[in-house]
């Protein structure tokens, strides 16, 4: 087997194959055949690689500016959607705006906070949609204070709302994804501040979204093999309703728009648009040979 690249063994035998001395010309042109006939399949057609029209997605914190986005981006492109939230009222609403874009609605006044709460979220989609085929968490929450001011239990409260809940409802779903063998999507809601640091007191949000990043990476890798992708969403500030102030005409907001512009390339702050396409990308058979990663959405904000 001299002349073989010793990494294709090593693929070889993590897929359980036998790669025979000799065959190395052989199995190329094999592969060569199958990536054409693959290429040629997809450039009938390239649009075809981001439909998701039929598939089954389930939103957490679809009540927030991010899950409500992601519920009505989801809807609009064919998707059924399980929304989950604890507001019932909010919830409705969400609901019924993803109905009138086309989407078939299933809504569970839940959030991820336990184990039976994550399975009974599961178990609807399933009950309703027979399947699951993508996950978005968009469920978290941040707590800003100083690290001498921060109680204890505020730190362990956002830990448990990004962390611990992200983790229990993918492996609810995950579950589920396996048990239908057909692969499936996971994604993650990081930040721009999983990588980087603040100093307006993000111990706690920063220390949340780089674990989340650490799920995002082991995930990605302990169901490389079973078609389930894993990946996270990192924006950086963009329109909702916590950050509506910033994007005013106030002196404040101008002041504090224009400083953190400085470290932004593209020189504005973001819109739920600009969500819009990184999340279909890693909702759809387009991202399938790309997991484990976090895809920043914020501008070049974090490139510099």
């Amino acid at each position: 087997m001299r002349g073989l690249d010793p990494r294709i063994h090593l693929l070889a035998k993590r897929m359980d194959c036998r790669v025979k001395p000799g065959n190395d010309e052989k199995q190329q042109k094999t592969l060569g055949k199958d990536a054409s006939v693959m290429a040629e399949d997809f450039l009938k057609n390239p649009l075809s690689l981001f439909d998701i029209r039929g598939k089954t997605a389930i939103v957490t914190g679809a009540t927030g500016a991010f899950g409500a986005l992601a519920a009505k981006v989801l809807a609009a492109a064919g998707a059924n959607v399980v929304l989950c939230a604890n507001n019932a009222a909010e919830l409705k609403k969400v609901a019924a705006e993803c109905e009138q874009l086309g989407g078939k609605v299933e809504a569970v006044a839940k959030r991820p906070s336990s184990e039976a709460n994550c399975d009974a979220i599961v178990d609807a989609a399933v009950k309703k949609f027979d399947r699951v085929d993508i996950l978005v968490v968009a469920s978290g929450q941040n707590k800003v204070s100083k690290i001498v001011d921060q109680k204890p239990e505020d730190f362990l409260d956002v830990m448990d709302a990004n962390v611990t809940q992200s983790w229990l409802i993918a492996r609810a779903a995950g579950r589920q994804m396996l048990k239908q063998g057909q692969g499936g999507k996971v994604i993650l809601m990081s930040s721009a501040r999983g990588l980087l640091g603040h100093p307006a007191g993000y111990t706690a949000y920063c220390a949340s979204k780089s674990a989340v990043d650490g799920i995002t990476k082991a995930l990605g890798c302990e169901w490389g093999d079973t078609g389930i992708t894993v990946n996270a969403l990192g924006p950086t500030v963009f329109r909702s309703p916590l950050t509506h102030w910033m994007f005013e005409d106030s002196d404040r907001s101008r002041e504090v728009r224009k400083g953190f512009l400085t470290r932004v390339p593209k020189g504005r702050l973001g819109e739920p648009s600009d969500l819009a396409g990184p999340l279909l990308f890693l909702a759809s058979k387009a991202s399938d040979f790309y997991t484990g990663h976090i895809l920043y959405a914020d501008g070049g904000y974090t490139a510099g």
